[in-house]
């Protein structure tokens, strides 16, 4: 024996194909295509097919994955392997010490950041980092604008590279600032809190947290 299987019976790194979950949601079923009394049979020649049926069901399966995993990296949002492309082609440096989430936004970023900047592009570029509303407010006589985050509670994660495809973005002769967005006393006070309860829980948590909005059902289980 070699592994859990029979030497030679499987292909090289067969155990743990079959063991990815990925995989396994594309594996056929060959068994539904043949008169059931080809693998009901239990001796030694239908075991036998069934072991090819196995086999080729496997086969099948990882053809099939390849293909929907080729048409992922089509896509920003499903890319995975690709991305060091997309990056290539935005003249981003890859970077992969971050998520592949963080990856596909400054791609997504950079895309939308292509041509003349204008409010709209700043704006369309903080969405696609922060994942919420952004309200940007130009002070033109002081030569520097606000990006106001508002769909999300506190400072986005993955500010820094998102200050750096700004940089890249904005006129060079504006500066700007943030404003961040934080529940408030009167968002308290609206969705029923227990005070009482408040000193279990940190000051950075109360003041960004969403599940505020559940008011007196909210507890430590659900922070």
């Amino acid at each position: 024996m070699y592994g859990q299987s029979q030497y030679g019976v499987n292909a090289y790194a067969t155990e743990s194909i079959i063991n990815n979950d990925e995989v396994k949601k594309y594996l056929v079923d060959l068994n539904q295509y043949v008169p059931p009394y080809v693998y009901t049979k239990f001796d030694q020649t239908f075991q036998e097919v069934q072991t090819q049926y196995d086999a080729e069901s496997l086969q099948i399966g990882l053809i099939n994955y390849q293909i929907q995993d080729l048409l992922n990296q089509a896509f920003i949002d499903t890319a995975t392997w690709s991305l060091d492309l997309w990056e290539e082609e935005y003249g981003i440096t890859t970077n992969k010490l971050l998520s592949y989430e963080d990856r596909r936004e400054i791609v997504k970023a950079k895309k939308r950041g292509r041509g003349t900047t204008t409010i709209e592009m700043i704006k369309n570029t903080a969405e696609a980092f922060s994942g919420g509303e952004v309200n940007v407010i130009p002070h033109n006589n002081e030569y520097y604008f606000t990006i106001h985050f508002i769909g999300v509670k506190g400072i986005p994660r993955n500010m820094a590279a998102f200050k750096d495809m700004l940089e890249i973005i904005k006129p060079a002769h504006l500066n700007y600032d943030f404003a961040f967005t934080y529940n408030t006393y009167g968002d308290i006070r609206d969705n029923s809190w227990d005070y009482n309860r408040l000193p279990n829980y940190s000051h950075d948590l109360i003041r960004t947290t969403e599940d505020i909005k559940k008011g007196m059902n909210w507890n430590a289980n659900n922070s």
